[in-house]
């Protein structure tokens, strides 16, 4: 079953931005004209996705107020404690329910074909819980050079070292039913992943396209060279 929800996460500190995010959540932060969490939206508009949650946490009443003029927006505020990003998609199931979703960091900006259609052709596959978008260093715009992952003949992931391997786009299919089997709730997706991998059900696809990773200072410029190419 292809996905039909979609979860974009914009809770985070932004703390590699400094002080670019004193008074603004990072989604809220501008990159070719354009907020982050807009660059996001685009993404989802594009597609035949139902059902698209964001969760907000720092500056959450700046991000909620953006957001009003799109009120078919699921908003998740994470209050007293930021929920991390698999606490935060375990949060969002009781809105999109549980299944197969997309899930999308609001911090990486695109350049190329729709990353979530790009996974939905790959999907699904026979005993994989989670598909990850994945790109080469060379291809991650203002990226510091590390790779997350080795991808294997048969798609397979493993974590990598160093710079040998593909670098995680922020763009994953995953099926909510794994989450489950965490008992807490505050949590990285991480630990799942790192379950799936054990269990040989962790698979990965690589995108045609280029990303900016806008994290950073550094990151916002060399990703609006990027788009102006």
């Amino acid at each position: 079953m292809k996905p039909q929800s979609a979860m974009i996460f914009a809770a985070g500190f932004g703390t590699r931005l400094g002080a670019i995010v004193k008074d603004i959540p990072k989604p809220l932060v501008q990159v070719a004209g354009k907020a982050l969490i807009d660059h996001a939206l685009e993404i989802v508009d594009t597609t035949n996705i139902s059902r698209c949650a964001v969760n907000l946490h720092y500056h959450a009443e700046k991000l909620a107020n953006h957001l009003s003029t799109r009120p078919e927006l699921i908003l998740l505020q994470e209050v007293p404690d930021i929920l991390d990003t698999g606490g935060g998609l375990l949060n969002a199931t009781k809105k999109i329910g549980h299944g197969p979703v997309f899930t999308l960091n609001s911090d990486t900006v695109w350049n190329g074909v729709n990353p979530l259609s790009a996974l939905a052709d790959h999907w699904p596959k026979k005993g994989i819980d989670a598909l990850l978008l994945l790109v080469p260093p060379q291809t991650a715009v203002g990226h510091n050079g590390t790779s997350d992952f080795t991808l294997s003949p048969n798609g397979l992931v493993q974590r990598a070292q160093g710079t040998q391997g593909y670098v995680y786009t922020g763009a994953q299919i995953i099926n909510t039913y794994c989450l489950m089997a965490i008992d807490k709730q505050i949590f990285s997706i991480n630990e799942i992943w790192d379950q799936l991998i054990k269990e040989d059900r962790l698979a990965g696809v690589v995108y045609s396209g280029k990303i900016g990773d806008a994290g950073t200072p550094y990151g916002i410029k060399a990703t609006e060279l990027m788009l102006n190419q």
